[in-house]
């Protein structure tokens, strides 16, 4: 029955005759040092005090936030969900419509394809932490502003150093701009390992689901780089 469910998921990936090895056991998170935000001068808290919080506070911080004009437009902001402790950190560019109402992100169309992505290399939902670069909805699902991702920025980084990943899956091009600071289209950042800021954390490039579900020939491409994830992944260790 498990194998017939991967092949399901496979499918879904566009991929019908692979079938991926078993996901190694997740160890158990190790500690690491406070990674400092940069100071910005924000209008709401400073910088250092989010480099303290914990996950009770940093969400809190995140749902009341007036950092940007977001926050006028917002139904909620979407801090995150998932395992906090995981080894997979999933990054995307920032809520759309429904993310807005359910306070949780990718959980529209491209959320299921999201799902379906994980399972085809073994991961469940639960299992990773996904978040956004932008914690609110754009409004008419435009691309985060420069100065909005900047907002946001030490609320990421603050994620990050709780959560300790062993390796950051972004998906799409905001995402990859935000996280490597480059400008470089996903294509030319597909395929090799990056890391996060200063924290020696690999980080790998991939296409946003919503783009595969508007151009599915590219599924192969997005399989490849979570392949590539797992073998990084698994270096790892």
């Amino acid at each position: 029955m498990e194998q017939h469910k991967r092949y399901q998921y496979l499918e879904a990936m566009g991929i019908q005759t692979w079938q991926p090895r078993q996901a190694p056991p997740r160890p158990a998170a190790g500690q690491a040092p406070v990674m400092e935000a940069a100071a910005s001068g924000s209008p709401r808290g400073t910088d250092s005090a989010i480099a303290a919080m914990d996950w009770s506070e940093l969400e809190a911080t995140i749902k009341s936030c007036t950092r940007c004009a977001l926050h006028t437009q917002r139904t909620q902001a979407v801090p995150g969900v998932g395992h906090r402790q995981a080894d997979w950190l999933i990054i995307g560019e920032a809520p759309g419509a429904d993310e807005d109402k359910q306070g949780e992100p990718f959980v529209g169309r491209a959320g299921k394809l999201l799902d379906q992505m994980l399972l085809a290399i073994g991961l469940k939902r639960e299992e990773v932490y996904i978040t956004n670069i932008v914690k609110c909805r754009p409004p008419g699902n435009r691309d985060p502003k420069p100065e909005e991702a900047a907002a946001c920025e030490n609320y990421l980084r603050r994620q990050v150093n709780l959560i300790q990943p062993k390796i950051i899956l972004a998906v799409g091009r905001i995402a990859a701009h935000n996280l490597l600071k480059t400008d470089q289209r996903v294509g030319a950042l597909r395929g090799k390992r990056f890391e996060y800021a200063d924290t020696g954390i690999p980080v790998v490039i991939t296409y946003h689901p919503a783009y595969l579900l508007r151009s599915p020939g590219e599924k192969r491409k997005a399989w490849q780089d979570l392949l590539l994830a797992r073998r990084v992944m698994d270096d790892s260790h």
